[in-house]
């Protein structure tokens, strides 16, 4: 069997094993509601977190330019398959460790998700998509493209809905009264 082919069989053993691990977790495979839709633009709705798309899936887009970025400087010898792979294992592990109690928990009790439930695995699954998507963009854009991009993703959903991925980082790791204050429109 060739790399590519090892490769790609693992990396579809790694989502297949996300998606099961959350399934035992008891995520619902989709939303409660029983539909499925492409994209859910509130922020308040409990839809939120449970569809293919959301406001959200900006931060997971980003996710993937940083995962580059980061295994580019760490790891450029290693063959792209690899660090793509290794992209995958961390998104993955993060949607696990998302959907765990103590992480729902802390986004209910440090930011304004107060009626935050946890994702749906599709909405996970999407989620690693939209990883894998930005991770592939930044190898292939231009490097000012790809910080530009970044910035979009980062400042449009800042504009928007009051939250991105730097705000929300910041609110789980140490929440700022302020920042929770101006996300909640005060």
């Amino acid at each position: 069997m060739s790399r590519t082919r090892r490769v790609s069989l693992a990396a579809v053993l790694i989502v297949a094993a996300t998606a099961a691990i959350l399934l035992a977790m008891g995520r619902p495979p989709i939303c409660t509601c029983g539909e499925v839709d492409l994209w859910v633009s509130s922020t308040t709705s409990a839809k939120t977190s449970q569809m293919l798309a959301d406001w959200y899936s900006a931060s997971h887009l980003v996710h993937g330019f940083l995962f580059y970025a980061l295994l580019w400087l760490v790891a450029r010898r290693a063959p792209l398959q690899y660090r793509v792979l290794a992209a995958l294992i961390a998104e993955a592990s993060w949607e696990i460790l998302e959907n765990t109690p103590m992480i729902i928990d802390r986004y209910r009790e440090a930011t304004v998700a107060l009626g935050y439930t946890g994702d749906s695995v599709l909405n996970s699954m999407s989620d690693i998509g939209m990883m894998a998507l930005g991770f592939l963009a930044a190898r292939k854009l231009p490097l000012w493209v790809a910080l530009g991009a970044v910035a979009v993703l980062e400042i449009v959903p800042l504009v928007v809905i009051r939250d991105n991925l730097t705000l929300n980082i910041i609110m789980l790791l140490a929440p700022n009264d302020v920042i929770r204050t101006w996300q909640a429109g005060g």
